[in-house]
């Protein structure tokens, strides 16, 4: 199981540096960037938030989304051969307008996600990987066009695919660009509208605005700073200290830093104490509670001042190299169920509409395996992947993008079906970016490459 890279010495000073109102570091080009985007949009009424899923290890996908005509699953047997799913036990989709000729069909632990999409709730975004231009295979195999380096590294295509700037050392991630420029949209916001249940991760990195970062309960607090006399006076104590003017900038920046966390948490914890209790029931795993948080604090957003959040989740354990039948199952039912619970959650909130949720992973897997025997094979890192995108505002009920040709040797295959993405990390950012209120004037501030891919808007969002 592969899971975020711990926060970097230097990356923690950037983030403090910048929570202690270091505006003056800004460029001069961000800043009138950031004063564009606030006059080309107006201040919205209305309630939205983006929930970013990672399945940490790199999900495979061909195991998804399965293709059942006759002739098509036998290509899909033939190179998969011990991964192969039973085509009797998979969940048939019909989309709604994508035909290439192929049927298709889901895991078949992927109940709920059938359920979803036949309701017009979820959508299937296919083949969409970390590029920095379009590329065809023979520019592949000729090394004629820029590639996103480190292609099937785990730590590299993590980062890249959260930042969406694969030929650049990393700075910020895109949902952080995102948040820094919706973030004045939050008339009077009471805590950070960039939310993390998961830890720290590299999406939500921003100039301006700062992750914040939460677990399955609630804000963590400090511990042994409550509840006794002794508890007390240290946390007195401790504030003291924090609350001290420091010379050293690390200091000051950390101090700063850790105060204000210290005041988010408690409010915060005091907010989620008195709203509405919900009646959606979520599954007890680990990301069916994240999920339950996620929907918490959305229906704690008018009283923490939120008209905008970005949050992100996490789901580990995809790296699977061995093993891969009976894990991958276990993993897409933890997922399913996580879904649906949210889905019902948003609908119980009057917030369905409002509220969109998207998949991310390192990559796909290889479509050939790397063993012969069914309980203990498993694949390896792949390139392209297909995702889920789910709400109430998602056209659902369909497929976008383009399914690769699934014939080891075919048009997108650069080896063992790791497949060249047909859609980018930008397109679909910048998709949900649009709908999310980022004028197309200043989609460049947050996607640098879109420009260089010629559909920036993908057409799953209403």
């Amino acid at each position: 199981m592969n899971s975020p890279h711990d926060l970097s010495r230097r990356r923690f000073i950037g983030q403090a540096c910048s929570a202690v109102g270091a505006t003056g570091m800004l460029s001069a080009l961000a800043q009138l960037r950031m004063i564009g985007a606030l006059a080309a949009d107006a201040a919205p009424t209305d309630y939205k938030a983006l929930v970013c899923l990672f399945l940490y290890g790199g999900n495979d996908s061909n195991n998804l989304l399965v293709p059942v005509d006759t002739a098509n699953y036998q290509l899909y047997v033939n190179a998969r051969t011990v991964l192969a799913l039973p085509q009797s036990t998979l969940l048939g989709i019909t989309p709604k307008a994508y035909s290439d000729g192929r049927s298709w069909a889901l895991h078949p632990s992927l109940v709920e996600v059938q359920s979803l999409f036949g309701q017009s709730k979820l959508a299937i975004l296919a083949n969409t990987g970390t590029l920095v231009q379009p590329v065809t295979l023979a520019q592949y195999n000729a090394g004629t066009v820029a590639l996103p380096p480190q292609l099937f590294s785990h730590a590299n295509q993590q980062v890249q695919w959260q930042s969406s700037i694969p030929d650049q050392p990393f700075r910020s991630g895109w949902g952080g660009r995102l948040a820094d420029i919706v973030n004045a949209l939050n008339s009077n916001p009471k805590i950070s509208m960039s939310v993390s249940v998961a830890g720290q991760n590299s999406f939500q990195v921003g100039n301006t605005v700062s992750q914040y970062a939460v677990n399955s309960s609630g804000a963590v607090v400090l511990s042994g700073s409550s509840g006794s006399t002794l508890a007390n006076s240290r946390y007195a104590a401790q504030q003291t200290i924090l609350n001290q003017q420091e010379q050293n900038l690390f200091e000051a920046a950390f101090g700063g830093t850790t105060a204000s966390a210290v005041t988010d948490s408690q409010l915060l914890n005091s907010v989620l104490a008195t709203a509405p209790k919900l009646e959606t029931v979520f599954p007890a795993t680990s990301i069916g509670t994240q999920m339950q948080m996620i929907a918490r604090m959305i229906g704690a957003a008018p009283q923490l001042g939120l008209t905008r959040q970005v949050f992100f989740a996490s789901l580990g354990g995809f790296d699977l190299h061995s093993d891969q039948l009976t894990a991958h199952a276990t993993l897409f039912t933890q997922l399913s169920q996580a879904l649906s619970a949210f889905s019902a959650a948003t609908v119980e909130l009057g917030a369905e509409n409002q509220v969109t949720t998207f998949t991310a992973s390192d990559f796909s897997r290889t479509f050939n395996t790397n063993g012969t025997s069914n309980g203990t094979a498993g694949s390896d890192h792949g390139w392209g992947s297909h995702h889920l995108v789910m709400g109430g505002a998602v056209k659902g009920g369909d497929i976008y993008g383009t399914v690769p040709l699934l014939e080891l040797g075919g048009p997108q295959d650069t080896g063992r079906g790791r497949w060249i993405p047909t859609t980018s990390v930008d397109q679909y950012a910048a998709t949900l970016a649009t709908w999310f209120g980022v004028s197309a004037s200043n989609l460049s501030v947050v996607l640098p490459n879109i420009g260089r891919f010629a559909t920036p808007n993908l057409g799953f969002m209403g």
